[in-house]
């Protein structure tokens, strides 16, 4: 998308967004490799002190996966999200009772939005700022509220 706006390569590198993406993905890389394990460890550390975020080493992501803002996203090792995932500050995505949220493609998680235990959450989902997920929610739906309501 072009806005306009000038944008250098350089501070697209050094944004928090794009750094905690690139940690996380070095990370998951790493835990692939039994051998490279602990530096997968040791990558997520830097990750949660530089950034502010904790994301699971085995949590996996498809292309375009998005933090806007890393402070206070948690995402869970068990976590599988599909395509185009856009997360914005505080967002957590967490296990309960040993099972974590499946997410399809094309997902916007607003500021403070949560989504835990065995769900899915389809294609097209908005899910609304400080919105907790607690049940599945349909494709091509925005989910709201405590507990959120897909409409």
């Amino acid at each position: 998308m072009n806005d306009g706006a000038e944008i250098s390569t350089l501070r697209i590198i050094f944004t928090d967004g794009t750094s905690a993406n690139i940690l996380y993905r070095l990370a998951y890389r790493c835990a692939q490799i039994r051998l490279l394990s602990p530096l997968a460890l040791i990558l997520s550390h830097i990750n949660r002190v530089y950034n502010g975020c904790v994301i699971g080493v085995n949590a996996k992501f498809d292309e375009g996966f998005v933090i806007m803002h890393p402070i206070g996203v948690v995402i869970n090792s068990k976590v599988i999200g599909g395509k185009n995932i856009t997360l914005e500050s505080g967002v957590v995505i967490g296990d309960e009772k040993g099972k974590s949220p499946i997410l399809n493609d094309d997902i916007f998680f607003g500021a403070g939005a949560k989504a835990f235990g065995g769900i899915n959450i389809g294609s097209n989902v908005k899910v609304g700022a400080n919105a907790v997920v607690v049940k599945d929610v349909p494709s091509n739906t925005t989910a709201l509220g405590i507990p959120a309501k897909a409409r």
